[in-house]
């Protein structure tokens, strides 16, 4: 009786067994076959598990109105990978900063993208690690944390629009994750040719009068509302980007140069965001100094180690192009600043 007992439990087990095995097996397979994406209207291409979910929308961001598309990738054992698409602040550098309008997108993405994985109720965390510009497009690397799952999010702003590339896991997997990111491509940034005015009013490089009305009236276009970047107070767990300033037009009659900065001392205790350098392996203890400028915005345009034990030069000078500053005003101007930064690396038991 009891042999038929044992034996009856072991069928019944085999019963339950075998869905889960073949549901199991059908994920693995699913995540086995990947294709390159090249989605009509975008800039990128990238390397996804075959046939990824995509999703339209528009959502309000302040007084604009952004455009949103999803490209997703989600397993019932856990990893999520997406790519996130926003457009609707338009490039202008005359009103506000590169970095600037990088800082609205990331906190649009942070409204859209985490309510499609988790609820709106999960906690999110979104933490800058490093800069990482690419093909001359700005960017930025974070560190994701949305429930249990966590990852790494790349995110870069292009002249139409901005993409956010992310891996998340509920365990590590650093094969998947490398496979993803390091698939996505994005054209190298074309550089803008300045116009050249023609030297005669109202005569065109043909030799032929212009339309003098049709030239005034879009001289005169204002941008839109929706193609100014409006910059928001971060949430807590963010760090901040640089604010954006306004830098006066040159007066009529005086020549566009760019001031040389003024002398600013040492600047740690200026910074509004002053983060640590990454301590490198080995013997790690000493002091860099770092000599930065910084631009009217409060972003470090130039850095370079000036002193200092020479294996923390990169350290130190990657921690320094991630400071921000707020903007120094002259006379009622912002204006550059000059000045250094000192590192001290402590040598860790």
């Amino acid at each position: 009786m009891n042999f038929r007992r044992l034996h009856l439990a072991l069928a019944m087990l085999l019963l339950i067994a075998v869905p889960f095995a073949a549901q199991a097996q059908k994920g693995a397979d699913a995540w086995a076959e990947w294709e390159t994406l090249t989605p009509e209207g975008e800039e990128f291409s990238v390397s996804m598990p075959k046939n990824p979910t995509t999703e339209t929308a528009t959502f309000p961001y302040h007084k604009m109105e952004l455009n949103a598309r999803l490209y997703l990738a989600t397993s019932a054992a856990g990893p999520v990978l997406a790519i996130t698409s926003l457009s609707g602040i338009k490039s202008n550098p005359a009103a506000y900063t590169e970095f600037a309008r990088f800082n609205s997108y990331i906190d649009a993405f942070k409204s859209f993208f985490p309510p499609k994985i988790r609820s709106k109720d999960t906690p999110t965390k979104l933490v800058l690690v490093s800069s990482r510009p690419f093909n001359g497009h700005t960017g930025r690397s974070y560190k994701m944390t949305l429930g249990d799952l966590s990852g790494t999010v790349h995110a870069f702003v292009t002249r139409k629009r901005f993409y956010a590339i992310v891996s998340l896991n509920t365990k590590k997997d650093e094969a998947l994750e490398e496979k993803f990111l390091s698939s996505f491509v994005l054209p190298e940034r074309q550089i803008e040719q300045p116009k050249v005015a023609d030297s005669d009013a109202g005569v065109n490089s043909n030799g032929r009068p212009q339309n003098t009305e049709s030239t005034n009236t879009e001289n005169q276009a204002a941008p839109s509302e929706e193609a100014v970047a409006r910059p928001s107070p971060l949430p807590a767990n963010e760090n901040p980007e640089p604010a954006t300033s306004n830098v006066p037009n040159p007066q009529p009659g005086q020549p566009n140069q760019k001031k040389g900065p003024i002398s600013g001392g040492m600047l740690n205790g200026k910074a509004i965001y002053l983060p640590m350098p990454e301590v490198p392996p080995g013997d790690a203890s000493g002091v860099v100094l770092v000599a930065i400028v910084v631009d009217e915005q409060g972003s470090v345009t130039e850095a370079r180690a000036i002193s200092g034990p020479q294996h923390l030069h990169a350290a130190a000078v990657t921690a320094a192009r991630l400071a921000r500053f707020a903007p120094t005003l002259l006379m009622g101007e912002p204006v550059r600043v000059s000045g250094t930064l000192s590192y001290s690396f402590v040598k860790s038991n």
